[in-house]
């Protein structure tokens, strides 16, 4: 299970249990995120992540997996499904980022000239946690412990230095360069989308089902971007209702 930005492993955290009765279920925090290393000097590209997970498969003896990812996770799922498909057994993409669908607007702006320089700490905590809210459909579900799950790596300095090293790898030159190969992936597909997603607009989950042969898509209905923190349990019952299938 692969999170994708801000957030991390813990995202899972409600669909985890679920799934782990009929399966082993694996879910890092990336590099550069969560309880990961954040090296100064690492490439932590959707690019580089893949390779990463690539090797953490070989080096936990997982020959294929079946791969559910979110967010900028699903970058690297279809990475991973065009470039190993022998690794792939199976797999879900959640809200993805797919050809041209980010970074979206409300990080390019962190990306303006001096920004980073002139943020400080607080202010960045600040904007982060303004931020999430706007990533469901229903606030109430935008707690103060769900915010701070996902901000709290960040606050620090070390962190605050990590997400903008994550945000400046954030490009889509790595999704539009794997668009045209999305049509020879033959791994069975399910396309989850959560069918009022601000960031990941809806319009690219049938764009991305119908690039992709024999592909599924199902909506989450009254559902943001934090599918896994809104609809924990219909999430969790289509990725089980798609692998019995």
């Amino acid at each position: 299970m692969i999170h994708g930005i801000p957030t991390n492993k813990l995202m899972w955290r409600n669909v985890m249990p679920e799934l782990a009765k009929h399966y082993r279920v694996i879910a890092p925090d990336m590099l550069n995120y969560g309880e990961s290393d954040m090296p100064v000097d690492a490439d932590v590209s959707i690019n580089a992540q893949t390779g990463i997970f690539i090797k953490l498969m070989d080096a936990l003896g997982v020959a294929r997996a079946d791969i559910v990812s979110h967010d900028i996770g699903g970058g690297i799922g279809q990475l991973m499904a065009v470039k190993h498909p022998e690794r792939v057994r199976r797999q879900v993409l959640i809200d993805s980022v797919c050809f041209d669908s980010w970074p979206i607007p409300e990080f390019k702006q962190l990306l303006e000239p001096g920004v980073e320089e002139t943020t400080s700490v607080e202010e960045f905590i600040t904007t982060m946690r303004g931020f999430m809210p706007s990533g469901v459909h229903d606030p109430a579900v935008a707690t103060e412990e769900m915010i701070e799950r996902y901000v709290a790596p960040w606050n620090s300095v070390e962190g605050q230095a990590a997400f903008f090293r994550n945000m400046r790898r954030l490009n889509k030159e790595y999704t539009e360069a794997i668009a045209g190969d999305l049509r020879n992936i033959e791994i069975d597909t399910l396309v989850l989308w959560g069918d009022k997603d601000s960031f990941q607009k809806p319009d690219y989950g049938p764009m991305l089902a119908d690039a992709i042969p024999g592909a599924e898509l199902i909506w989450v209905r009254d559902a943001g971007h934090w599918v896994t923190d809104e609809k924990p349990e219909e999430t969790a019952r289509y990725i089980l209702e798609f692998f019995a299938r």
